[in-house]
């Protein structure tokens, strides 16, 4: 049953210039949205020195309208609505500053259960399928969420890994409820419904799946879960932006390595090399870091250290075993140590890093891996 506040939560969310964070520093201020409605447009200037176009639209009819109908929309779908300033959204997203004002929801969450996200490229290659199969298969007993966007590629994946191994699944679109993108994943959508999980979207009816609300459904995505894995991307891939969300709500971040010169690992590459995620080594290691595992199935690693040392270059030895000999040592003491300038050892460094020989920490430290 819906409220005169959704009425005019979502009439003012439709006012020019009053997005999330404005949106929530005026029902702060005023004390509800259907106050901030009717209060003195003058005194509502004073609260964020917001122009003219804006003070018109709050309080008009046209916007009124417009709820009136979302709300008759939502209804006739079995949608609910859930409002920041009442404290419904989940608890992990209602942290995030930028947090949706509201969020239209189909489905019932489970809001005491443990979540993840997952994300990466459109055109994911056998190499992450079966990393995802393999992460899947590890914790499906460990009653946990997942979620990712519904997009081809690696989110399709995550879903229908989810629903196969019987773990609910949350899809974030980046549109309203008035369709499915991709239609591909119509039936997708349909299924997760009907098995215990969820759809959300902070866009009402009228927003179709434009370019820019991707990258603004991708905060949503960071900010639902404590840890974000990425699978597979490319330089400048949508993931690389759901990363940087996850880092500034300082979320755990992973992120799977790959050949430097294949094309949907060198984002995750990057991200790894710049410190904004932690390099999956095994899926063991990942699953019990994430707290999810399950002694019932170890996996085996997907880079055996025993191998990947025998394959070193001579250089690599010479920077390893300065690493391991000098915990936490930095890339200056490193090239003071073989004589080389910073720059000339990082591809080394990197090479190290993702055959999870090393690990790269905070301030270009570098440490051994066990």
């Amino acid at each position: 049953m819906f409220t005169d506040e959704h009425l005019y939560s979502i009439a003012l969310r439709k006012c020019s210039n009053i997005g999330d964070i404005n949106f929530y520093k005026l029902v702060n201020a005023v004390g509800s949205a259907r106050e901030v409605w009717s209060f003195p447009k003058r005194e509502l200037a004073k609260i964020l020195g917001i122009g003219n176009r804006t003070l018109h639209e709050i309080g008009s009819g046209e916007a009124l309208q417009f709820a009136e109908k979302e709300l008759k929309f939502c209804e006739n779908h079995s949608i609910h609505i859930r409002l920041r300033h009442r404290a419904e959204l989940p608890v992990l997203l209602n942290e995030c500053e930028d947090a949706p004002a509201i969020l239209y929801q189909k489905g019932d969450l489970q809001p005491y259960r443990k979540s993840f996200s997952m994300v990466g490229t459109r055109n994911m290659t056998s190499y992450g399928k079966g990393f995802v199969h393999d992460f899947f298969q590890h914790i499906r007993k460990s009653g946990i969420i997942s979620v990712s966007g519904l997009a081809l590629g690696v989110d399709t994946e995550v879903h229908e890994q989810s629903l196969k191994e019987q773990i609910p699944t949350v899809a974030v679109l980046a549109h309203g409820f008035h369709t499915i993108y991709p239609s591909k994943n119509r039936k997708l959508a349909e299924r997760i419904l009907e098995h215990n999980g969820v759809l959300l979207s902070e866009f009402n009816s009228s927003q179709k799946p434009d370019r820019e609300n991707f990258i603004q459904r991708n905060r949503i995505v960071a900010g639902l879960s404590e840890a974000i894995i990425v699978v597979e991307t490319a330089f400048g891939g949508g993931s690389v932006s759901t990363v940087g969300f996850a880092n500034t709500y300082n979320r755990e971040v992973y992120a799977l390595p790959g050949k430097i010169n294949d094309k949907y690992s060198q984002g995750c590459n990057m991200v790894i090399a710049q410190n904004k995620a932690r390099i999956i080594g095994t899926v063991t290691d990942l699953v019990e870091e994430l707290g999810l595992d399950d002694r019932s199935g170890l996996m085996e690693p997907l880079f055996p250290k025993s191998e990947l040392r025998r394959q070193m270059t001579e250089d690599q030895k010479i920077i390893y075993n300065i690493i391991v000999e000098n915990p936490y040592i930095s890339l200056d003491e490193i090239a003071g140590k073989t004589s080389s300038a910073s720059h000339k050892i990082l591809s080394q460094l990197l090479e190290l890093e993702l055959s999870g020989l090393i690990k790269a920490l905070s301030g270009r430290q570098y440490t051994a891996n066990p």
